[in-house]
Order: structure tokens, then C-alpha cells, then sequence
């Protein structure tokens, strides 16, 4: 089985709206599986300029997959131990949170792997 990397990354200014609403952070950070593949999230690095703690949200179909904290002025990297078949046709989209009037810029590197 052929399987290919897919890297949703680059760096990203936003503004916060509160930590209940998160918002769309670019629309370069969206991926649809293609038909007749699957892709499986493998891990996630972020960095996060403000003195608060932001969090990213891993969105499905809409939906929160996967939330991942990042403390102020902090980075992370998480390697997902719990690994998912997403089949065609899911759309993944990487959505941001902040405290109100808290703007920054994060740091993206998403990986995927499409089979």
C-alpha cells in the first residue's frame, strides 16, 4: 500500500474571541481526503507568540476531533497515539481559541498521512 506525507503548516496571525468560540485559523490549514483514500493524523507541532494560553482545535466534518493547549508563549509537539482512519470526503479544518482581544501569531506544522 502506497502511502504519501500531507503537511498542513505555516505560520499564522490571529485574534482571540474567547476560549468558547474558536474560529478558523486559515483557510490553507483545510484538507479533504480524496476519494478512494484515507488519512490518518500522526502528530502535531505548534508554537503560540502571546502571553495566553491559546488552544487549536483539530475539526472534522465541522466537528472537535482533537483540542491541543498551548501554554503562553509555548510550543509543543504531540506524536497522536490514538491514530484514525478518516475516509474520503472528510473535510479537516484547524480552527484557533484565545481570550478576547488576544492576538498573536501561532506556528502550524500538522502531519498527515494519506493511504
Amino acid at each position: 500500500m502506497y502511502s504519501q506525507p500531507r503537511l498542513l503548516q505555516g505560520v499564522y496571525t490571529f485574534q482571540g474571541h474567547g476560549y468558547q468560540n474558536p474560529t478558523l485559523l486559515s483557510s490553507e490549514l483545510t484538507y479533504t481526503v480524496p476519494i478512494g483514500k484515507r488519512v490518518q493524523p500522526v502528530y502535531l507541532r505548534a508554537g503560540n507568540s502571546t502571553s495566553a494560553m491559546v488552544y487549536l482545535a483539530l475539526m472534522r466534518d465541522g466537528k472537535p476531533m482533537r483540542l491541543f493547549p498551548i501554554g503562553a508563549k509555548g510550543d509543543m509537539h504531540v506524536a497522536l497515539a490514538v491514530i484514525e482512519d478518516l475516509t474520503a470526503g472528510t473535510v479537516l479544518e484547524v480552527f484557533v481559541a484565545g481570550p478576547e482581544e488576544t492576538a498573536g501569531v501561532i506556528v502550524v506544522d500538522l502531519g498527515l498521512v494519506e493511504i
